[in-house]
């Protein structure tokens, strides 16, 4: 299936572990050296107190992502993360370019 970065982006996704919706794709990451997708970026958590601030936004690896269908992006997001598995992590509300 080839999908767009637009089609991606409208597309909610969701937790599999605890059911949780950690919203919209709203970015990519590549590896410019070999060109292959390493994960995509969601926004942060957002409550009450901070909706508007800058939250970190959580960075997903393409081996946490379990299932890309016709309206949501299944991940699999762990609270104490499986020994070899990479870890999704949060960025900073900056990022820094090199």
């Amino acid at each position: 299936m080839d999908t767009s970065f637009l089609e991606l982006r409208c597309k909610e996704v969701v937790n599999v572990v605890d059911g949780r919706r950690l919203g919209h794709i709203i970015d990519v990451v590549f590896n410019l050296e070999s060109g292959y997708l390493q994960g995509v970026v969601v926004p942060g958590e957002k409550n009450f107190w901070n909706v508007f601030k800058n939250s970190p936004e959580l960075f997903i690896p393409l081996c946490q992502i379990v299932k890309v269908g016709e309206d949501a992006v299944l991940v699999e997001l762990f609270s104490n993360n499986p020994p070899n598995q990479p870890t999704a992590y949060i960025s900073g509300a900056s990022r820094k370019k090199k």
